[in-house]
């Protein structure tokens, strides 16, 4: 199966490009890809515990974004966010104990582009 890599910077203010990149991260889990997410600019925000516990998306089939986010880690898929908009947006690593989540340099999204098949932007 592919490798997949899902950059999003959409966060909680375009609720409908924020919820699509996590359903789309979660189908190709389901159908059995690879996905890593990157998290940048706004969407850091997403991992917020307010923000994990509501509905954001729009349409048939909506969920939390954290029912979107436990099935992409439970199902093996790794997300990233940059620790520069996690600075610019206060968001500090206790708001991230617990989550399965890595801070990351703009190197590590270089890498993930050159290492994944395919990249879907959300941005």
């Amino acid at each position: 199966m592919a490798k997949i890599l899902i950059h999003l910077t959409h966060g909680p203010e375009a609720p409908t490009q924020a919820d699509r990149a996590f359903l789309i991260a979660k189908t190709a889990i389901q159908e059995g890809h690879f996905v890593s997410m990157f998290l940048a600019g706004s969407a850091v925000q997403l991992l917020r515990d307010d923000i994990l516990d509501s509905v954001i998306g729009v349409g048939d089939g909506v969920t939390t974004v954290r029912e979107s986010y436990d099935a992409i880690v439970g199902g093996g898929g790794a997300i990233y966010l940059s620790r520069i908009s996690c600075g610019a947006r206060g968001m500090t690593e206790k708001e991230l104990s617990g989550k399965q989540a890595q801070l990351a340099e703009p190197n590590v999204l270089v890498r993930l582009t050159v290492d994944h098949d395919r990249v879907i932007t959300y941005g």
